[in-house]
């Protein structure tokens, strides 16, 4: 599909003016879609478990956190932030049976639309605003008066004006101010899927690992293989978000410019496209959500494993002891 970028202009926000907006979850996004439409002059009605962490920080917010049902009454929009794994459930049990005709179910990824482990009526909308950026910095973009960047995809137009909901909702979480990207249910879904598992979680993280275990098994501190594979990330990821890899290259040594031109493509080979290229027809094909839902449902006893194993590794375990000592990154620890 050819290249369309919508900006404020294209996304009045008066759909949802002196309407009801229902987010379901206070999550990472939650937290941030409630709190910038509100700002935008929205009503938000918040829906969260009450007693959890993510109620409280609504009630501190302001909002009046409730049940689902109450929520999403009379409420033009209802967005879907919750957790992937989770979000099927809830639909069938709280959503679905009190969804009247004419509102608008959206979501912030496409997985359970996608995939099918949610299938709306068809005369409600569905549509997605899916942010190209964390819950937080939705929020703290929006607060600067800027905001990052959304994707929209509409799925189901069953009112005809699911694509102007869809581009308010946007507008007023700050989204329509830098580019609202069209795409569909199908390409942000996959090529999302895609990205995590082959570059910015799975290929890194398992790039990272190979590095740091090839120098500690040649006899190399670990303490200097954590700078070198993991710590240093973060200086040439910053320099390629600046300005892709031609300024990154332009920014290091002359030296390290020939090791990665010359050096690079052995490490990821015609074989780790291959690859690629079946993860990806894993994710096309429904194999992947098949087998992380049957995961999930059955007690997520390998993700936890393999969760612990790296959670536990030495790598993880002298990052932590390094990562202290480096007052000005704000170290973390799960």
């Amino acid at each position: 599909m050819a290249l369309k970028i919508y900006y404020e202009n294209d996304a009045p926000i008066e759909p949802l003016k002196g309407k009801k907006v229902a987010v379901i979850g206070y999550g990472s996004q939650g937290h941030a879609h409630s709190l910038n439409l509100r700002d935008s002059g929205i009503e938000v009605a918040v829906a969260e478990l009450e007693g959890t962490d993510n109620y409280k920080l609504a009630q501190k917010h302001g909002f009046s956190p409730s049940d689902i049902k109450t929520a999403i009454a009379d409420a033009t929009l209802i967005i879907v932030t919750l957790p992937d794994e989770v979000q099927a459930k809830v639909y069938e049990s709280q959503i679905g049976p009190n969804l009247i005709a004419g509102q608008t179910l959206g979501f912030c990824h496409g997985f359970n639309i996608h995939f099918k482990y949610i299938v709306p009526p068809e005369d409600v909308n569905v549509v997605m605003i899916a942010p190209k950026g964390p819950g937080h910095l939705v929020r703290s973009e929006f607060e600067k008066g800027g905001g990052v960047p959304n994707l929209i995809a509409v799925q189901q137009d069953a009112t005809g004006d699911a694509k102007a909901i869809a581009l308010a909702w946007s507008n007023g979480i700050g989204g329509a101010r830098a580019g609202v990207i069209e795409t569909t249910y199908k390409e942000e879904t996959e090529t999302d899927l895609f990205g995590e598992q082959c570059v910015l979680c799975g290929g890194l993280t398992a790039l990272i690992k190979a590095g740091f275990e090839t120098l500690v098994e040649a006899g190399y501190q670990p303490e200097i293989a954590y700078f070198e594979c993991m710590h240093e990330v973060k200086l040439i990821v910053d320099l390629m978000y600046q300005g892709g890899m031609s300024y990154m290259r332009y920014s290091i040594s002359n030296t390290a410019e020939y090791g990665d031109l010359t050096r690079g493509p052995r490490i990821v080979t015609e074989q780790t496209k291959a690859e690629m290229k079946k993860i990806l027809s894993e994710i096309t094909s429904g194999q992947f959500a098949k087998e992380w839902v049957n995961e999930y449902q059955g007690g997520a006893k390998k993700f936890n494993e393999l969760y612990k194993k790296d959670h536990d590794s030495q790598l993880e375990t002298v990052g932590g002891k390094l990562r202290r000592m480096m007052k000005w990154i704000d170290a973390k620890e799960v």
